[in-house]
């Protein structure tokens, strides 16, 4: 039996610390590291095309599960952010310049990767004119030129709302438009760094006005930062005004000391009447659970006629 993978640690504390002086964390979030050759052999292929994945960068406690099925979520336009949010792990610090060949090992590595639904996020480039949008479209259409047939989700940042860049973007013609709105309107200032809580909902909302039911959004929330059950029906609520299809609804797990703490473990069982609240609501597709993720089992969503 594969060991337990300690996933990190809460500043605040729901049980009694451990031995190490650090708290100790609920058992619905320990998880199984596997012992799957796949695991190696996909760092072995993301370091030999010198890709970065946010399953490394921003710490992802499932990256482990993810790589041992020759999955990974794509982190282009470089592995430094321009923005400095209280919850992400992703190094701030500013960026090198753009590697013009990065869409072609992108589309290669999910040639060799053999995926069918592929996730490509990036980090915030707000040094750039277009925040990385053009960016984005070559590496999506260098991806599906190899891939003809695979499902496209882009993670994008909020590109400050520029309509410009928003439809440099769509013109790639992505299946799933998704972009976080990560917490309640009143944390948003000290969850998120630049980025604000209706900038959010006012993209998601143009991508619908630009393309309608062309495309699906998506959007994710994570809980136990502090926010009250009534913030967050009113933030689905806000959402679902914007039109967001699928929602992705997880527990922030703080990467580092110097991360803003856990509020609040939330049972699995909350996590399911909240799913199932939301889908009440009218998301078409919803994943909520404590170790869900914006990209995790994506292509547990496949996007066909409405």
């Amino acid at each position: 039996m594969s060991a337990v993978e300690p996933l990190p640690q809460p500043a605040v504390p729901s049980a009694p610390s451990a031995r190490n002086g650090r708290p100790r964390i609920p058992e619905w979030l320990r998880l199984r590291l596997p012992t799957a050759n796949t695991f190696g052999q996909t760092r072995a292929l993301l370091a030999d095309l010198r890709l970065h994945t946010v399953c490394e960068s921003a710490k992802c406690p499932n990256h482990w599960e993810c790589w041992s099925k020759g999955t990974a979520t794509f982190m282009i336009a470089g592995d430094r952010c321009t923005r400095a949010c209280g919850f992400c792990a992703v190094t701030t610090a500013k960026p090198f310049a753009l590697e013009a060949d990065e869409p072609e090992r992108v589309a290669e590595a999910t040639q060799r990767m053999k995926l069918k639904h592929v996730v490509i996020t990036a980090v915030a480039r707000d040094d750039l004119t277009d925040g990385g949008a053009e960016h984005f479209r070559q590496t999506i259409e260098a991806v599906r030129a190899q891939n003809p047939g695979i499902v496209i989700e882009i993670l994008v940042p909020d590109f400050l709302a520029q309509d410009s860049a928003i439809d440099t973007v769509l013109t790639a013609n992505p299946h799933i438009y998704n972009h976080n709105l990560e917490t309640v309107r009143r944390l948003t200032p000290t969850v998120r760094s630049r980025a604000t809580y209706d900038r959010s909902l006012s993209v998601l909302r143009k991508v619908k006005d630009k393309r309608g039911d062309t495309l699906y959004t998506k959007s994710g929330i994570m809980l136990g930062l502090g926010e009250t059950e009534d913030e967050l029906f009113t933030a689905l609520a806000d959402l679902r005004a914007a039109r967001c299809d699928i929602l992705t609804l997880g527990q922030y797990l703080q990467p580092t000391l110097k991360h803003l703490p856990v509020s609040e473990f939330i049972p699995p069982a909350r996590f399911a009447e909240y799913g199932e609240r939301a889908r009440q609501m009218g998301f078409v597709h919803v994943a909520s659970g404590p170790m869900v993720r914006s990209s995790y089992h994506a292509d547990d969503f496949s996007p066909g006629a409405r």
